[in-house]
C-alpha cells in the first residue's frame, strides 16, 4: 500500500539525487581539471539541450541528431562528433551505471548483507563496464542489474524482483538516466576538444 509507495519514493529519489550529483559535481569537475575554466556554461548548455530531449525520448541513440547538431553549434570538429556521439551513445552510460550500483546496494541492504568498502569499489567497476553493454534503449540498464546482484550471491529470482522494482519507477528513473547519458556525451566530446586546442 502506501509505505510501498513511500519506499519506492525512497528509491527513486535517492536515483535521482545520485544523477544530479554526477551531473553538476563530477562532471564538471572532471571538465574542469581538463580545460582548466569554468565548465559549468558549457555543462548548463549540454543540459539544457541534449538532456532535455533525452529525458523525454528515453532513448541516446534517438538523441543522436539533437547531439549532432549541438556539437556543430559548439563548433566542434566533425571528425571527432561524428564517431564520439553515436558511439557514445552506445557506450557512454553515466546513469546507467549509477541505476545499477543504487539498485544492487538497495537490494543487498534489504537482504542483510553486509558490504565492505572493497566490494563497493568492485561493484561500481561491474557496474561501469556492464553501463557499456546497455543498449541505447528504454530500461535497457536495468537488465544488467542480476549480473552485479550476482557479486553477493543473490539468486536470479530475488535479482529479478529488484528488475520488477526498476520498471516500476523506470519512467523517472530511465528519463533522468537517459538526460545524464547524451549530455554528458556531447560534453565530454567538447571537453576532450577544447583540451586538445588548449595544449596546442
Amino acid at each position: 500500500g502506501i509505505a510501498s509507495l513511500a519506499n519506492y519514493g525512497i528509491l527513486l529519489g535517492l536515483l535521482i539525487a545520485t544523477m544530479v550529483f554526477v551531473a553538476l559535481v563530477i562532471n564538471p569537475l572532471i571538465a574542469f581539471l581538463f580545460i582548466k575554466k569554468n565548465p559549468y556554461p558549457l555543462v548548463w548548455k549540454c543540459l539544457r539541450i541534449s538532456g532535455v530531449t533525452a529525458f523525454f525520448t528515453r532513448s541516446s541513440a534517438a538523441n543522436i541528431p539533437v547531439n549532432m547538431k549541438l556539437c556543430e553549434d559548439l563548433g566542434l570538429n566533425p571528425d571527432t562528433y561524428s564517431v564520439s556521439i553515436p558511439l557514445g551513445s552506445t557506450i557512454n552510460m553515466a546513469g546507467a551505471a549509477v541505476t545499477i550500483n543504487i539498485l544492487t546496494l538497495a537490494a543487498v541492504n534489504t537482504l542483510g548483507i553486509s558490504v565492505d568498502f572493497a566490494t563497493a569499489f568492485v561493484l561500481s567497476i561491474v557496474a561501469a563496464i556492464s553501463a557499456c553493454g546497455a543498449s541505447g534503449i528504454a530500461g535497457g540498464s536495468l537488465l544488467l542489474i542480476p549480473v552485479a546482484c550476482s557479486l553477493f550471491g543473490i539468486t536470479n529470482d530475488i535479482a529479478m524482483q529488484v528488475v520488477g522494482v526498476g520498471f516500476v519507477i523506470g519512467v523517472i528513473q530511465d528519463s533522468c538516466e537517459t538526460a545524464l547519458n547524451s549530455s554528458t556525451d556531447v560534453l565530454f566530446t567538447a571537453v576532450a576538444e577544447f583540451a586538445s586546442v588548449r595544449k596546442k
